[in-house]
């Protein structure tokens, strides 16, 4: 690598949870080498993660527009190369990027590694450990680069003063705020939604309750758990990003599935605990710098399985609800414990 100044690309394109875990990734990168230049290929849409950190641009990739396909993988290769980066580190490693890597035909090219193998034998059953994080994987590729990074001793954002819209949604300034996001991609990953609402009812006697999620499914059932309780607020829909962010800095924990906002939560520093079905912490996506009991894991006595699947999208017959075997006094002692 050439001195002085460094010019890297970073590409991680989706999905939201594994473009967030880049974050905290990112800072330590931009606190430890402040020399260097950083530029994240990524969806316009998660421009509002980046916000905060120094020496750090985004490069939207329009992967439904100019840059779709073969051919507009071929045009953004000739667009990143006016940049002339010094180094690509990529945190994806699909198709997508490694067909980038041949038209940018660049040597300082690295690439994640996801850890496959030693996933494929977690899932399966043959070993039950925990492996290596998804930040510690990211960081693995700037150490490759030569840039080794430290992640014990990491710093987050200060809280966002709110405006009168957010602070309005937040609701009664005496009570303190729990954020909850009951909703995951795959139905193994969620906690069964009655249940949830037992939980949310209990907990908004004395907390307010701010209900995060995403797609008019979702919003209509928040909005009814809103309607049912009080100290009750369904954010779904009414905000940006970035305007989430900022009510999300100034929640005294997020209450999350193994989901993209758990790790949202995370890279804002906030304190954030999971509930985990079907998948399971040792496959290394714990939201950042959280204690390893902020993790509710389903009882493996009963579902010895799990982890079924790395992402939560294959199980075995009655495994769906595997999450019920936490109970809900338990998540409630958990949260109160915490804030």
């Amino acid at each position: 690598m050439p001195k002085g100044p460094q010019k890297i690309l970073v590409i991680r394109l989706s999905a939201m949870g594994d473009v967030a875990m880049t974050v905290p990734v990112l800072r330590a990168l931009t606190l430890q080498y402040p020399e260097i230049k950083i530029t994240v290929l990524t969806r316009e849409f998660f421009r509002p993660f980046f916000r905060d950190l120094p020496n750090v641009s985004v490069f939207p990739i329009e992967v439904s527009g100019k840059h779709k396909a073969i051919s507009g993988l071929f045009t953004l290769s000739k667009e990143l190369k006016t940049h002339k980066f010094d180094a690509v580190a990529d945190l994806h490693n699909v198709l997508r990027t490694k067909i980038l890597k041949f038209f940018l035909s660049d040597d300082k090219f690295v690439q994640i590694n996801k850890g496959r193998k030693e996933k494929k034998a977690l899932i399966s059953g043959k070993i039950f450990e925990q492996l290596k994080t998804t930040h510690q994987r990211y960081a693995d590729v700037f150490e490759q680069l030569g840039f080794p990074l430290e992640l014990s001793n990491p710093t987050f954002p200060e809280k966002v003063k709110l405006n009168s819209k957010l602070q309005s949604l937040k609701g009664n300034t005496q009570l303190k705020c729990i954020g909850v996001a009951p909703f995951a991609v795959h139905e193994g990953k969620m906690y069964p939604l009655a249940v949830m609402k037992t939980v949310i009812e209990k907990l908004s006697k004395d907390y307010n309750i701010l209900l995060f999620g995403g797609g008019q499914k979702e919003i209509n059932i928040l909005n009814t758990l809103e309607k049912d309780h009080k100290n009750v607020t369904c954010i779904a829909g009414k905000l940006t990003l970035g305007e989430e962010l900022d009510l999300i800095s100034n929640l005294d924990v997020m209450l999350s599935m193994d989901s993209g906002n758990a790790h949202i939560a995370a890279l804002l520093g906030i304190k954030v605990i999971t509930i985990w079905g079907v998948t399971h912490p040792f496959a290394g996506f714990a939201p950042f710098n959280q204690p390893k009991d902020y993790a509710l894991i389903s009882d493996r006595t009963q579902f010895p399985e799990i982890p079924t699947s790395v992402f939560g999208n294959k199980y075995p017959e009655g495994y769906k609800e595997a999450s019920r075997s936490i109970s809900p006094q338990t998540v409630i002692e958990k949260v109160k414990s915490v804030i």
